[in-house]
């Protein structure tokens, strides 16, 4: 039984140093491929939190019901100018590329510029020009609800 028991333990030294060379030189090989290569952490920038749009005026309350959510990539060509509309629902987004001029019925205007974010105007009629030399690259997104337009078209009123 002693003899069992000896080579037992023996058995279990020999692992358990191995294990622990073996364990060693991993984690220097990990180290080093640490400093090789070093971990990227995760950023996070805030664009923006507010309850207004962008002329100041506050967001309606939450529509009533199942929210839709949708998200647009929109491409406006250099001159483009959008006809005036108005949105039904709330929604925000970010420019990518280029300048993109909002313009109030009321004439307040509000150029966004490549980065920046921007809430729209709920209910109030507006248009968009893109006043400047390369196409404007902007991403919507949209608190919806099924079958509701995202955009309501005022062909009626002549754009100048």
């Amino acid at each position: 039984m002693k003899k069992i028991t000896k080579w037992m333990l023996a058995a279990i030294l020999t692992i358990s140093g191995t294990t622990a060379v073996s364990l060693s030189l991993t984690s220097c090989r990990e180290a080093r491929a640490q400093e090789d290569n070093p971990v990227q952490q995760v950023e996070s920038t805030e664009l923006i939190r507010t309850s207004q749009s962008w002329d100041g005026v506050d967001l309606p309350d939450y529509l009533e019901g199942r929210p839709e959510l949708v998200a647009v990539k929109y491409v406006f060509p250099a001159g483009q100018k959008l006809g005036w509309h108005h949105h039904p629902v709330m929604n925000f987004g970010v420019l990518v590329q280029g300048e993109l001029t909002i313009i109030g019925q009321d004439g307040k205007e509000k150029t966004v510029h490549e980065g920046e974010s921007v809430v729209e105007m709920v209910n109030t009629i507006h248009h968009g020009e893109n006043r400047g030399t390369k196409p404007v690259i902007l991403y919507m997104f949209y608190l919806s609800q099924k079958d509701l337009p995202l955009a309501v078209q005022h062909p009626e009123i002549p754009l100048e």
